[in-house]
């Protein structure tokens, strides 16, 4: 259940990154105290991994919203599993861990420069 919490915590601070433009509310929201960044090598390839990966949880994460909001109370414990093996298949599919995701989104949210550099491939994403 923690595994889920971090990703759709992850995942609404991700949906952030997806909408094109300045993203005032990111800038604003910070990680969570506690939480410590590796040191992560934010290559071109990571960076492309992260977007696409951020791109893939974000549409995960709105569909199962969709979902769970749509079904009985009994299913949504079954639905936010399948939520979560989605979100992390998506992350490992696109070459990362869950934890180095989450570490690229917690420098991509405290250097705006990594988000711009985020930020313009969900762009060319999406054209």
């Amino acid at each position: 259940m923690q595994l889920l919490m971090r990703l759709l915590g992850t995942a609404a601070l991700t949906t952030a990154f997806a909408l094109s433009g300045p993203v005032p509310n990111v800038q604003a929201q910070t990680p969570a105290p506690n939480r410590s960044s590796p040191s992560v090598n934010l290559s071109d390839q990571k960076l492309d991994q992260a977007a696409a990966a951020i791109q893939r949880v974000a549409s995960i994460k709105q569909d199962y919203q969709q979902r769970m909001a749509g079904a009985p109370p009994a299913d949504r414990s079954r639905l936010a599993n399948e939520a979560t093996e989605a979100m992390v298949n998506a992350v490992n599919d696109e070459g990362l861990s869950v934890e180095e995701y989450d570490a690229i989104v917690d420098v991509a949210l405290n250097d705006p420069a990594v988000k711009e550099k985020i930020n313009q491939r969900l762009e060319s994403k999406t054209k």
